[in-house]
């Protein structure tokens, strides 16, 4: 087994964290006050004591279920993708919409989800987090091959000339054009006044992209080299 597909394997399965049980009033305070803590106050006042204060108990009874905060991140993550992911997979089955706007449907939806305060703030606190504690990048990156795996499946269907490591070329692009929206158009930031428009321009674009881009174009792309920028011409001189 080579050392990426190892790596593959370690993520596809993460053990369940901690030893809770998830619908005790208990567990559900917990979560909640970690919920609040990461997006109202950010990844340096996410502790554990830090938690236990804001849902009213002690640090040894958040501990007995949580042993470590980042087994709060894992279960936080979780939380958020299943219903996500069965809404999508529910409206996608249940009305047999073609690929072209299942793919539309997650791209917008998407985009809608990141003009929220919750989900802007916690996936940049999360990045943040993920930059020391590999751990918590394993997590996030597992919700993003989710993402990658529900993108890929469309642009597949759309765009079957292409191989399999085009198709994860273009669904990771596409992913990754949401997802850097977050920090110029998500809440709070200096364009979202303008995710509307940028939602309908992704929409339209990212779709035509997986139709249309060719194995032929991603070669080409992918081995080009930037023009020479060429020399600023002096101006003419009046004489």
């Amino acid at each position: 087994m080579t050392e990426k597909k190892a790596k593959k394997a370690k993520l596809a399965a993460p053990p369940r964290p901690g030893v809770y049980s998830r619908g005790s009033d208990t567990v559900d305070a917990i979560l909640k006050a970690a919920l609040h803590v990461l997006i109202e106050e950010g990844a340096s006042a996410f502790t554990l004591r830090r938690i236990a204060s804001e849902c009213g108990m002690k640090v040894g009874n958040v501990s007995r279920h949580f042993p470590r905060k980042e087994m709060l991140v894992q279960v936080l993550l979780e939380e958020l993708l299943s219903p996500s992911e069965g809404e999508v997979r529910r409206r996608i089955v249940n009305s047999g919409m073609p690929a072209d706007e299942a793919l539309a449907l997650v791209i917008g939806g998407s985009l809608d989800e990141i003009q929220t305060k919750k989900m802007t703030h916690l996936f940049t606190e999360l990045w943040a987090m993920a930059n020391h504690n590999a751990f918590v990048a394993e997590r996030v990156e597992l919700v993003y091959r989710y993402v990658h795996k529900l993108i890929a499946s469309f642009v597949a269907d759309l765009n079957p000339a292409l191989s399999p490591d085009e198709v994860e070329i273009v669904s990771v692009y596409i992913s990754a054009s949401i997802e850097g929206s977050t920090m110029l158009a998500g809440y709070g930031k200096p364009w979202s006044g303008m995710m509307p428009k940028i939602k309908g321009i992704a929409v339209k674009f990212l779709v035509d992209l997986a139709k249309t881009i060719t194995s032929e174009e991603i070669r080409e792309l992918s081995s080009a080299t930037p023009a020479k920028a060429s020399s600023p011409r002096r101006p003419v001189r009046a004489r």
